[in-house]
């Protein structure tokens, strides 16, 4: 019996690499490979990790596949390269291979929202034209034939290598999800991927998951194929340095909501259409200057049905919301005690989130301080009247360090001087330095207590790295 199970399996795995070789016979392979491979570099970077338990930064060299997508020197490269816990730093691309390649510093810039990609630019006083790839947008069907270009690893010397997939699997919301019929090593991250017509129809991408700071689309943990349209417009204009990011990005709603599922439905004797049920309001919100309540279900929004009945399916509402845009008065349709209710609402500009909140690194205690943006408060259910920076690193062997501060600690006074925001922390600290005190006091709160930490600086070392 089990004989009889492996030859019928070798047999389903010999029809299926058949097929495959008859749609992407090897002669198509090499030429796409001749056609594309140029455009596939490395980005070697190093990352400061920090442990989100301790605080304790780490440092590690690393390499990722990286695809040349302007003449320029744009190169694209897969999302994870940038991360909450991760920064990258020292960043150079090698292009070419064998004797005939070279190596560039990079610089990091400013990561896109919704597609977990990252873009890094060659930095060369050089007039250079970089082999790149132009991108089709097309429509894949299930069980399309795909070809890849790759990394081999450290012991293969990363060497190209071709791998040839099918699309397994279409995801039509909230987004449309093409995933690849089966893993992939790590170094076919970011690889270009080919279709039958040799055209290049997107990258090979792994979403964040919602830990690592996935917010609007998360279909972690598989491989997917990032079609053109996620990512041409930031090809065509380049995103600017993570510096000048701007401050929102889409409209705002606030509130938290999860869907009306058909159990819902039925305990509040409502009809199984779908919606999405408002649990939290923010205060001082949209949503709250136009009388949307606790409790309401949210049956229209704009014109269009909402019909959420999973969580998934709540990710298209909130996609909604963000794609109406600020400043614009929207009618919505609520149920409220069973019986719908028309309001309007005006959209603000959505506020800065922790990811894109400014930072300021103390080289001198040891730490990263980061400014409290609402999604934070939210988080730690803080109210408007807590003000202060928010620990988000913290250097292993630094004072602060020595002194136990840890990341998430709430900075409210520093050494006697009060701290509102990141422009108090900076002159805090300048005040500090030339003040030389031989203990500072740090008024914190962590979690829903506060208290005090004790620096002791060794102001005659300098800092407590040096």
């Amino acid at each position: 019996m089990i004989g009889r199970l492996m030859s019928i399996v070798l047999a389903g795995f010999v029809a299926h690499t058949g097929a495959l070789a008859q749609e992407m016979p090897a002669s198509f392979v090499q030429s796409a490979y001749e056609s594309v491979a140029p455009a596939v570099c490395v980005v070697k970077y190093a990352s400061e990790i920090t442990n989100p338990n301790t605080g304790r930064t780490s440092r590690r060299n690393t390499r990722a596949l990286g695809l040349l997508v302007s003449k320029d020197g744009l190169v694209m490269a897969h999302g994870h390269m940038q991360v909450d816990d991760s920064e990258p730093f020292a960043i150079r691309v090698a292009v070419g291979e064998g004797d005939d390649e070279r190596e560039y510093d990079a610089r990091l810039l400013r990561k896109p929202e919704d597609v977990n990609v990252c873009f890094v630019q060659i930095e060369t006083e050089e007039d250079i034209s970089f082999p790149y790839v132009q991108f089709a947008d097309r429509t894949l069907g299930l069980g399309d034939p795909l070809m890849l270009i790759g990394l081999l690893g450290d012991s293969l010397d990363f060497s190209r290598s071709v791998l040839v997939r099918r699309v397994g699997a279409i995801i039509e919301k909230p987004r449309t999800t093409y995933c690849i019929d089966e893993r992939l090593l790590f170094g076919f991250v970011g690889s270009p991927v080919i279709d039958s017509r040799g055209d290049v129809v997107g990258v090979v991408g792994f979403d964040l998951s919602s830990t690592e700071g996935g917010e609007l689309y998360v279909r972690s943990g598989h491989p997917l194929v990032y079609q053109t349209a996620l990512y041409q417009e930031f090809i065509e204009n380049p995103p600017s340095e993570d510096a000048d990011k701007p401050e929102g990005d889409g409209a705002f709603l606030g509130v938290f909501t999860q869907p009306l599922t058909d159990d819902l439905a039925e305990y509040w004797g409502l009809a199984p259409d779908g919606g999405v049920v408002i649990g939290t309001i923010i205060a001082g919100s949209p949503a709250a200057a136009a009388g949307l309540q606790m409790g309401d279900v949210i049956t229209r929004f704009d014109g269009v049905p909402v019909k959420a009945k999973q969580d998934r399916e709540v990710l298209g509402f909130t996609k909604l919301v963000r794609d109406v845009g600020a400043g614009k008065t929207v009618p919505v349709t609520v149920l409220r005690d069973g019986e719908p209710v028309e309001l309007s609402v005006t959209l603000a500009e959505r506020p800065k989130s922790a990811r894109d909140a400014g930072e300021f690194e103390d080289e001198l205690f040891g730490m990263t301080v980061r400014e409290i943006t609402t999604d934070v408060r939210i988080l730690l259910n803080l109210s408007e009247d807590v003000q202060g920076v928010i620990v988000r690193r913290v250097k292993s062997g630094s004072w602060a360090s020595l002194a136990e501060i840890i990341p998430g600690t709430i900075i409210l006074n520093f050494g006697g001087h009060p701290v509102t925001n990141l422009d108090d922390y900076k002159a805090a600290v300048e005040k500090l330095k030339t003040e030389k005190p031989d203990e500072i006091a740090v008024f914190c709160r962590v979690g829903a207590r506060t208290g005090f930490f004790r620096i002791q600086p060794r102001w005659g070392n300098g800092t407590a790295n040096q």
